[in-house]
């Protein structure tokens, strides 16, 4: 997830990222949902901004999640992995911003009932690289760079030299070269002039060159969730624009 620039912006900003969506895939007409960051990141995972129109820790908008279901407890549920991977969060589920980690960026906290799952896979970002190369992914996960390489705080230059840090590690790791595993890269939100539309490159190992013009938006990452997982989309992901079909994924 990176953060508050448009599709233009990232397209030019980010050589790195916008390579690979070169040689993989992208999506010219993505949008987000809305502002700010936070029910963004709770519609991608939930499919539903649940009435939050800020960017408040928990304690203030986790009542209004309620004890709604995420992607992650879908997985759970099911017998498959989740996990969160929140670069400088202080310890697992972190409830409150701590430095460069921003809570309103990392969803899983929000969700009430599934506080005690959040304990145990929503960990600090160390064990991304091990995970990779080690082909243990989760079958549903989410990336979270700090306030800086997330664009947020620092320049795009900042985030596309993270995303150049750590990419190549899942791009060789088992998961993606077996085809097992898609990488999907977008922002929360664009920098509220070019209608919330954002750059969303789309990675794996046997797509080549693939560009959507159709229209996708979070929901339509929702739903994938859902595909990959062979269950029902949870919210505004069941009637959302089909990434899986237009990615031919």
């Amino acid at each position: 997830m990176e953060e508050n620039h448009s599709y233009l912006q990232m397209r030019t900003q980010l050589p790195y990222l916008f390579g690979l969506a070169q040689k993989y895939g992208y999506a010219t007409d993505w949008t987000a949902i809305t502002y700010p960051s936070l029910p963004n990141y709770l519609a991608i995972v939930g499919g539903s901004t649940f009435g939050v129109t800020s960017d408040g820790a928990p304690r203030y908008n986790a009542p209004k999640v309620g004890n709604a279901a995420s992607i992650f407890d879908q997985a759970l549920d099911t017998g498959r992995t989740a996990k969160t991977y929140a670069e400088t969060m202080p310890n697992n589920c972190a409830l409150t911003p701590s430095g460069q980690y921003a809570v309103k960026h990392n969803p899983w906290p929000y969700f009430s009932s599934s506080r005690t799952r959040c304990n145990s896979h929503d960990v600090p970002l160390t064990s991304l690289n091990t995970d990779a190369s080690n082909g243990t992914l989760p079958n549903v996960g989410m990336v979270v760079p700090n306030l800086c390489n997330d664009a947020h705080d620092c320049s795009l230059s900042v985030a596309d030299g993270w995303l150049r840090a750590h990419l190549p590690a899942i791009l060789a790791g088992p998961d993606f070269t077996s085809g097992k595993l898609t990488v999907v890269v977008t922002a929360d939100s664009d920098d509220r002039r070019s209608g919330n539309k954002v750059l969303t490159v789309v990675m794996h190992a046997g797509m080549t060159s693939k560009v959507v013009s159709s229209h996708l938006s979070h929901y339509s990452l929702t739903r994938y969730y859902a595909q990959v997982l062979g269950v029902t989309p949870l919210g505004a992901g069941a009637c959302a624009p089909d990434m899986k079909a237009a990615f031919g994924l």
